[in-house]
């Protein structure tokens, strides 16, 4: 910023300005005698007295070096300002004249020598430019007007020059633009005219910023400068403050950082015109308000850090309450005159403030926080800064709501540290965990998270899984085994045939005893033993044999085109066979996510399943797994009945998949039913839920078991093809079930007869029983996805 008018006397600053310049009032005279030919009407009559009057006093047509010829004539020449200041408007507009290009006015209205100017001519207040910008623009703006006067070329210098100066009755800062005119600026060429061809004319075109360029093609000797610079000055104060707001509201500290938030005051006081002026905002952060005011330390640039938590139910009633309700600003003449005050506004009358404005803040038609503006003096703000508070309130609204995204990427960030992936459902339980943590530790060094458990939660498991997928894992292993001993062999064979070298029989031998021991049956490990033998024993040697002959060599190159180049061994039967696992589990788990998408939208529920040698999910439901908590049985029961709905749509596709795939694969299918609730913890080793406590253990060891039960007094196990087995312990689980059974059973997912089998003690389990129905694997309701809008009301057979 530069500081002009330091007391400089009239033309002190010439020796720094290349032109000469001279003051004279003969341009305006000369305004006036143009306004002779019309001398009928008042304005002619005005410029026939004025013509009159300047006869009388001829020095003011020459050149004025003495500021006390404009003293001596001061009626005449504010006749002669009229053209440029009208005398109606001189009391409330801020103008000046000056000798040209310089920064010294001779005349002045009321208004502008209050404000602006000195009491000797020279300005006070800041510039928006340095000393050389404020040069070089002077210049230009010189040079423009002798290409225009002498030349006739046009070239524009328009730089947008800003004031600042402080309200001498408030202190606040008021903004002007300066607007110069020079059409009462003469120039007088001295000597020859220097010529301008049209090269030079492109050549200032692009460099009038360029003083060593402008000196060179017209030098200013030759150019003298006559006349009156008329200076005004329009304010501006409302828009330069709304600039600078949306400039500093940009930076990510501009709220969370001391000098910047006072910064941000100052400039409302400005805007406001209320010198006393105090400000705060609000953020909303679920059943949290954050504070920010100028009276909270701003030391770690974060909001929830640098910010006065609350509770929102702190704010019961109080007027930011009541903003925030009816989301248009709430205007508090006297907060002592409130009939019913709460304690917010106790409190605020005791920190001194008596009138308020709060107003919402709004992100995408959504409540984020509260904006404050108060005064210590009763009435001092009221609706005519409402105009005002709604220009800056998209401001402060996008710097709450960044600082608001930047809290929430930290928290993010903190999340996958320590927990990976979270469950959109609970992710707002660790959302909070992070937000007490940083309550508790300032600005989160070291964070010790408290537990995260979610009591009286209700379990629901189900299973569809590969039947005999470990005894047809085996097998496939043994055909490619025995397909790559055999490709060994034929190798050694021919090997042996080309020359007969004894330790050729001898290694025939070892591969035939490995091919007998993996046809009474693979050890477990024996595959390894097998490859291990494979490569150090029989392909180290092929180097060598292939030097034996063409039939030798057609057999390696056989080997080694069978053996698949990235596991290095035969894997023709394994791949055939995990293709089609993979086929049938994917097509398990699409649908399994496309109808989860869907329960989701009956009610929010922790979801999580997992793929093996089939799929297997996890739900838990409850009060305390949303933020609100609230919750009605009505959607545990719906849940239930979905989850039986699923697990049959499952069998459909399964079954369906079954004929297409290159290794037929079988699937049964199981629901694990628990009506009593339980509670899991979040483990943080492990990062997964668990049960927590000693009873509840149990349900977890049933989980990972029970899909080994046998039905008992026989070897049957529970769970068969084209069948689901509900298992469970309380009679009132079955009679729970049987209903939906029945309804499933009209609508044609479910047929024939229910079995209700008591199972074999497993592992210090006992008790359990299981309902096993057969799907109608053909039915129409089972080849389509599930209608979510229709579930809850077939719920109703639960009640």
């Amino acid at each position: 910023m530069k500081s002009i008018g330091q007391g400089l006397p009239l033309g002190s600053d010439l020796e720094s300005f290349p032109f000469r310049c001279e003051l004279s009032l003969a341009p305006l005279v000369a305004f006036w005698a143009r306004t002779l030919a019309d001398d009928r009407s008042a304005k002619g009559r005005l410029a026939r007295i004025i013509s009159e009057e300047v006869g009388r006093a001829p020095e003011l047509l020459q050149t004025i070096e003495d500021i006390a010829i404009i003293e001596r004539h001061r009626e005449l020449v504010d006749l002669l300002m009229t053209a440029v200041f009208p005398p109606a408007s001189s009391e409330q507009e801020y103008g000046a004249a000056l000798l040209p290009f310089h920064l010294r006015g001779f005349y002045a209205t009321p208004s502008m020598r209050r404000l602006l100017m000195a009491e000797d001519g020279t300005f006070q207040g800041k510039v928006n430019v340095d000393d050389h910008m404020l040069g070089v623009i002077r210049l230009a703006n010189a040079y423009a007007l002798v290409l225009r006067r002498v030349y006739g070329v046009e070239i524009a210098v328009d730089y947008p020059f800003i004031i600042t100066v402080a309200d001498p009755e408030t202190g606040l800062e008021r903004h002007f633009r300066l607007l110069i005119d020079s059409q009462f600026v003469d120039v007088e060429p001295v000597g020859p005219l220097p010529p301008l061809t049209e090269a030079l004319k492109q050549r200032l075109h692009a460099d009038i910023l360029d003083a060593a360029t402008l000196r060179e093609v017209l030098p200013p000797e030759r150019f003298v400068l006559r006349g009156v610079t008329i200076f005004k000055a329009v304010e501006v104060t409302d828009e330069a403050v709304l600039s600078a707001l949306k400039r500093d509201l940009i930076d990510r500290e501009s709220i969370v950082s001391d000098a910047k938030f006072l910064g941000l005051q100052a400039k409302l006081r400005t805007l406001f015109r209320r010198p006393e002026l105090r400000f705060g905002l609000a953020a909303l952060d679920g059943d949290r308000v954050l504070l920010l005011n100028s009276g909270v330390r701003h030391q770690h640039a974060c909001i929830f850090a640098d910010s006065a938590h609350h509770k929102t139910s702190e704010f019961a009633g109080s007027i930011y309450e009541q903003a925030v309700l009816r989301g248009e600003p709430l205007i508090i003449e006297d907060l002592s005159a409130l009939a019913q005050r709460t304690p917010i506004e106790d409190e605020m009358i005791r920190s001194g403030a008596r009138s308020m404005i709060v107003a919402p803040l709004r992100y995408q038609d959504r409540v984020i926080g509260t904006i404050g503006l108060g005064s210590p003096h009763p009435r001092d703000l009221d609706a005519t800064h409402l105009p005002k508070l709604h220009e800056v309130l998209p401001l402060f609204s996008m710097a709450v709501q960044r600082s608001m995204e930047e809290l929430n990427a930290r928290i993010q960030t903190q999340i996958k540290e320590k927990f990976t992936a979270i469950h959109p459902v609970v992710e707002w339980r660790f959302r909070k965990a992070v937000l007490d943590s940083l309550d508790r530790h300032g600005d989160g060094g070291g964070l010790e998270l408290e537990p995260i458990v979610f009591e009286k939660v209700y379990p629901l498991y189900a299973l569809s899984d590969i039947r005999g997928s470990s005894t047809q894992r085996a097998l496939a292993i043994r055909h490619d085994l025995l397909a790559q001993l055999q490709l060994a062999k034929d190798v050694v064979q021919a090997a042996h045939r080309a020359r007969g070298l004894p330790v050729l029989d001898e290694l025939l031998y070892r591969i035939d005893k490995h091919v007998v021991q993996i046809e009474t049956g693979l050890a477990s490990g024996g595959e390894v033993g097998v490859i291990s033998f494979l490569r150090s024993d029989v392909e180290r040697l092929f180097d060598r044999l292939q030097e034996f002959g063409p039939g030798v060599r057609a057999r390696i190159e056989a080997y080694r085109a069978a053996v698949d180049p990235r596991l290095r061994s035969v894997y023709r039967q394994r791949r055939v066979f995990e293709e089609s696992v993979t086929r049938l589990t994917e097509t398990i788990s699409s649908y399994l996510d496309l109808e989860e998408q869907a329960a989701q939208g009956m009610f929010p529920h922790y979801f999580e399943k997992q793929k093996t040698d089939g799929v297997d999910h996890q739900i838990y439901i409850g009060a305390a797994l949303v933020e609100d908590g609230r919750f009605d049985p009505l959607y545990l029961k719906n849940l239930r009945l979905w989850q039986l709905m699923v697990v049959c749509g499952i069998a459909a596709r399964a079954d369906q998949l079954t004929k297409n795939l290159p290794v037929p694969l079988q699937t049964t299918h199981l629901i694990l039913v628990q009506h009593a609730p339980l509670s899991i913890r979040f483990r943080f080793d492990e990062k997964r839920f668990d049960v927590d406590g000693a009873y509840d253990i149990r349900y977890e060891i049933v989980k990972k078991r029970i899909d080994k039960a046998v039905v008992k007094g026989a070897t049957e196990r529970v769970t068969q093809p084209g069948k689901i087995a509900i298992v469970y312990a309380q009679p009132g689980e079955a009679l729970e079930y049987r209903g939906y059974i029945e309804y499933l059973q009209h609508l044609g997912y479910l047929s024939g007869e229910v079995e209700d089998l008591e199972l074999e003690e497993f592992q210090g389990v006992h008790g359990l029983r299981a309902l096993r129905v057969t799907v109608a694997l053909r039915g129409p309701q089972t080849e389509r996805p599930l209608a979510a809008s229709a579930i809850p009301a077939a719920s109703a057979v639960a009640r």
